[in-house]
């Protein structure tokens, strides 16, 4: 007799005893001091929440579709601890090929609900998720540049992170860079160091076009943007690029 085809319901399930079953007290309440937002943690390390999500990938690959993992994660984001987003944010990653284009809609209405409510949850999931999305339907492009003006954090820090794999190649750094500038006004730290992120990945590619970037934009570059994107630069330089966009 065939087995019977596990549905999300079940895999969420088995995912939170798994969990249950891994979780270290003292080793969550370190967690906290990652976030300034309250965070909920099992205290269960990175190596085995991957390793969980593989194995669940593995145990459904035979009669699971791209939506069923989807449906795990309307059902695993909703729950409040990082591990459980994050194993179904990884089960999902593992359909990349199968990316339905509606995905790119679903995955901005689960920020907008703040099931992806931190930084590592946005993180973990976005760049790979989005970009594959804005890679494979580049008419999405004028769509996420629309993100930035979101009243939501987590909407504007998805919107940035989601180039970071994509400014690998060239065609995508005028797009970075305009979604960079469009966060240039924000207060909001974590939307600026994902800017700053961004500007830095960028900077791989071609490191004068960054310079000549930041020293056009000069004292409009928020500080905590500024530092993250000049990371890797020799010391030197950070220092006359502080200095060179200062505000008078």
């Amino acid at each position: 007799m065939p087995q019977k085809k596990k549905t999300p319901a079940a895999v969420a399930a088995v995912t939170m005893a798994r969990l249950r079953a891994m979780a270290d007290h003292e080793r969550a309440l370190q967690v906290q001091k990652y976030f300034k937002e309250t965070v909920r943690s099992f205290g269960v390390g990175s190596p085995q929440v991957r390793l969980l999500a593989r194995e669940l990938r593995e145990a459904t690959r035979a009669d699971w579709s791209v939506r069923d993992a989807m449906s795990l994660c309307d059902l695993l984001f909703q729950r409040p601890e990082l591990e459980a987003k994050s194993v179904a944010a990884l089960l999902l990653l593992g359909y990349q090929k199968d990316f339905p284009k509606e995905l790119f809609r679903k995955t901005r209405a689960w920020l907008e609900r703040d099931l992806l409510d931190n930084w590592a949850s946005v993180d973990i999931f976005c760049p790979q998720a989005l970009g594959t999305l804005l890679a494979r339907h580049p008419e999405l492009l004028a769509t996420i540049e629309t993100w930035a003006a979101h009243p939501n954090r987590w909407v504007r820090r998805a919107s940035l992170v989601a180039f970071l794999k994509l400014v690998k190649k060239e065609e995508y750094l005028d797009a970075a860079y305009r979604m960079a500038a469009r966060h240039f006004a924000t207060r909001d730290d974590l939307v600026q160091k994902a800017a700053g992120w961004l500007l830095r990945e960028a900077g791989k590619r071609d490191r004068r076009r960054l310079e000549t970037f930041l020293l056009a934009h000069g004292p409009a570059v928020p500080r905590t943007t500024l530092r993250y994107a000049i990371e890797r630069f020799p010391e030197k330089r950070r220092g006359e690029l502080l200095r060179l966009t200062r505000g008078k």
